[in-house]
């Protein structure tokens, strides 16, 4: 399952991608880290007011994005909105949140005071789980819950109001968020929280590390009198903990107090706390763990093949039928939405596999890799500073005679490389999304990395490129991981 996406994620990959940037441009331009570019677009993050204006401008969207940002599930105007909507006139007189780590697992015990200051009784209260292995590093997270979801079994989620049972019904249900509504009423009876009265509820879950991440944030939904955070770790783990905090009229900034530490047996204890924050404001305390997980994880991860590596990127992988289907041309202007759209999530893939994997030669990816069955393809140019080249309804209209054999790698076989002979200079036709179509030549390595991903739109790997009798050979016998092609 994929994590869904608002109106202003959708429409911010859009124009993007229809104005030719990358993230790392449309960061720069914006002046914010090129990481938070990929969590607007994940949806994971939706801005503030002033970032969806200039985003408008930079973007020359004519008030599209700006529009779409008002009016999208992802904005805190609607998100939130709808939770208080269901909420009317509840005020959170504690909000204590707990984190306890034993090593292996985050244990999470929240608690919250409430009390009904509306006119109508409260039967249910939202509540947000959300993990994010890899904060800095949004593509790999994505690839890692979509191939691991976070479940409800392994949370084991449990929630009282005072001593009794809560009931609780799913009302999002994605690979790395999960929402709920707690409901005031147990198997046997209902307790709704009528005006004037007050109620503590308390819910806990756990999570492994190997899904969680080295944050928690706390966001004020809710008026709120007093917020609690505790965070507890393994002494031996030496731990250090620092903390920011945003809001809608503010950006980033440090805590305003420090968390205080302590030591509780062999767990040292970090407490932070503020007084009336604001609403809509979030806080973010972070850790950094000496002796944490991440040495036995990213040891683990190193022994994955180099094939499994790149399907849990989320690369479909040999055998499937899709890489050996032709690909469906775009019909364009008309699909333009749709083939951008597409070349959005190529980008996004490429961004993930280049964290895996050093592409010295330049690299490349087709739809069909993608598992969709399109005419798209963009490579990217061993030169750092080159462009990506968007390949839309791509054909090779002229080869030269002369070729040259290199070995090829395939994400969707990286196991192996093979020696391929390949046109030293190839002519291709392609189309821009206003429908128009264009002739580029690319020669030596562009022309054989164009080449390679214009087989996968016809449905060709590269081993029926081959000479017949030569096979691949494994990627560990291979010797020029890393360096470019040669040619004389």
């Amino acid at each position: 399952m994929e994590i869904e996406r608002g109106v202003f994620a959708a429409e911010l990959t859009r124009w993007r991608t229809n104005r030719g940037l990358s993230k790392k441009a449309l960061a720069d331009r914006l002046n914010v880290d090129r990481s938070y570019i990929s969590h607007l677009e994940a949806g994971r993050e939706h801005g503030s007011p002033a970032l969806a204006r200039r985003a408008d401008t930079e973007l020359d969207a004519g008030g599209a994005l700006w529009t779409a940002w008002q009016g999208s599930d992802a904005s805190p105007s609607a998100a939130e909105q709808s939770e208080s909507t269901a909420s009317t006139g509840l005020l959170v007189l504690e909000d204590d949140a707990a984190l306890d780590f034993d090593g292996s697992t985050f244990h999470l015990r929240m608690r919250r005071l409430l009390r009904n200051d509306g006119t109508d009784p409260v039967s249910r209260y939202l509540v947000r789980i959300a993990v994010d292995r890899y904060p800095e590093e949004p593509e790999r997270s994505n690839a890692l819950y979509r191939s691991n979801p976070l479940t409800w079994d392994e949370l084991g989620l449990q929630a009282h109001c005072s001593d009794e049972p809560m009931e609780w019904t799913v009302k999002h249900d994605r690979d790395a968020v999960k929402e709920l509504w707690l409901k005031f009423q147990s198997p046997t009876r209902r307790f709704p929280l009528y005006p004037g009265q007050e109620a503590e509820i308390t819910y806990s879950y756990s999570v492994s590390a190997g899904k969680w991440g080295p944050w928690f944030q706390r966001a004020v939904r809710l008026p709120t009198r007093r917020l609690t955070v505790e965070l507890a770790f393994p002494s031996a783990a030496e731990p250090a903990v620092w903390g920011t905090e945003t809001s809608l009229s503010a950006d980033l900034a440090p805590l305003r107090t420090q968390p205080q530490a302590t030591t509780r047996g062999d767990r040292t204890v970090f407490t932070w706390a503020t007084m009336d924050p604001p609403l809509h404001a979030r806080y973010r305390l972070e850790w950094r763990l000496k002796a944490g997980p991440d040495t036995k994880e990213n040891a683990s991860v190193s022994t994955l093949s180099a094939s499994q590596a790149m399907a849990n990127a989320g690369i479909i992988q040999d055998g499937a039928p899709v890489l050996v289907t032709p690909a469906r041309p775009f019909d364009l202007p008309a699909e333009a939405d749709e083939a951008g759209r597409i070349v959005g999530e190529l980008l996004g893939a490429i961004d993930r596999v280049r964290k895996l994997h050093t592409f010295g030669k330049g690299m490349g990816i087709a739809a069909p890799q993608l598992g969709i069955d399109r005419s798209a393809a963009v490579v990217i140019p061993p030169d750092p500073a080159a462009d990506p080249v968007v390949l839309i309804n791509a054909t090779i209209e002229e080869s030269s005679a002369d070729q040259d054999e290199q070995f090829e790698g395939c994400l969707s076989f990286f196991d192996v490389r093979g020696r391929v002979p390949r046109a030293l200079s190839i002519v291709v036709a392609h189309d821009d999304l206003d429908g128009s179509t264009r002739l580029s030549r690319f020669t030596h390595g562009m022309a054989r990395l164009v080449a390679h991903e214009l087989d996968h739109l016809g449905g060709v790997l590269y081993r029926e490129r081959m000479r017949p009798g030569v096979l691949p050979i494994p990627v560990e016998e291979y010797r020029d991981t890393g360096r470019q092609w040669q040619y004389g």
